[in-house]
C-alpha cells in the first residue's frame, strides 16, 4: 500500500463535536497505518471569515493560521474534511475559512483558462468528506438533490482539482440510536487505515 500524505480538517467550529471525533479516529487509523497525517481543528484557528470585498482584485493578508491551511493543503495528497450540515450548507466559520484561503494563485489560475473556467492548482489530490447531519440521506437527494454534495465535489474541491472528493454522509447525529455512533467510528477507522 502506498503511503500518503493526509491533511485532517475538523470543520466544526465547537471545541467537542462529533466531527472532531471522526477526524482523530481517521487521524490514529492512518498514522498506525504508516501515513503521514497533518491535523487542523477549526475551532483552535483565530481568523476574519469575512472576506470583505469584491471579486480577488483586493484580499486581506492571511492570517498565519489561514497560510498554514495552504501549506498543509498544498503539502497532503489526500484531504479528509469533517463538517456538520447546518441549514443546508457548511457552518460560518468554515465556509469563511474556504473563502479566504481558496485563493487565485494558490488554489486556482485566472490566467490560464481551460473552457473559459480558471486552471485548478491543487490536482493530483483526493480528498473525503464526513458529512453528519439530522436530515435524513433519501430526504437530502429527494427533495434537495444532494445540494450540498455537488457543492462540495464540484464547486469547492474539484475547482481546484481535488478529485475525487468523496462523501460519506452520517444521518441522525443529534440522536443516534445506540451502537450507531461505534459503527460510524468502525467505518472511519477503515477510511484512514486505507487513505480513502
Amino acid at each position: 500500500m502506498n503511503k500518503k500524505r493526509i491533511f485532517i480538517l475538523n470543520g466544526h467550529p465547537a471545541e467537542v463535536s462529533l466531527s472532531k471525533k471522526l477526524t482523530e479516529t481517521y487521524a490514529d487509523a492512518a498514522i498506525a497505518a504508516g501515513h503521514e497525517v497533518r491535523i487542523t481543528h477549526l475551532h483552535d484557528l483565530s481568523f476574519d471569515s469575512d472576506f470583505g470585498y469584491a471579486g480577488f482584485a483586493k484580499t486581506k493578508p492571511l492570517e498565519p493560521a489561514l497560510e498554514k491551511v495552504l501549506e498543509d493543503l498544498e503539502w497532503s495528497e489526500h484531504v479528509v474534511l469533517a463538517s456538520p450540515m447546518w441549514w443546508g450548507g457548511l457552518p460560518a466559520k468554515l465556509k469563511g475559512m474556504i473563502d479566504r484561503t481558496f485563493l487565485p494563485g494558490r488554489t486556482f489560475d485566472t490566467r490560464v483558462l481551460k473552457g473559459g473556467l480558471p486552471s485548478p492548482l491543487l490536482s493530483g489530490r483526493s480528498a473525503r468528506v464526513l458529512l453528519t447531519s439530522d436530515t435524513p440521506g433519501w430526504f437530502l437527494r429527494i427533495v434537495y438533490n444532494n445540494a450540498l454534495f455537488y457543492q462540495l465535489r464540484k464547486q469547492i474541491f474539484g475547482f481546484v482539482g481535488i478529485k475525487p472528493a468523496r462523501i460519506t454522509h452520517f444521518s441522525g447525529a443529534s440522536h443516534p440510536k445506540p451502537g450507531v455512533i461505534d459503527r460510524w467510528i468502525g467505518r472511519v477507522k477503515k477510511f484512514g487505515a486505507t487513505a480513502a
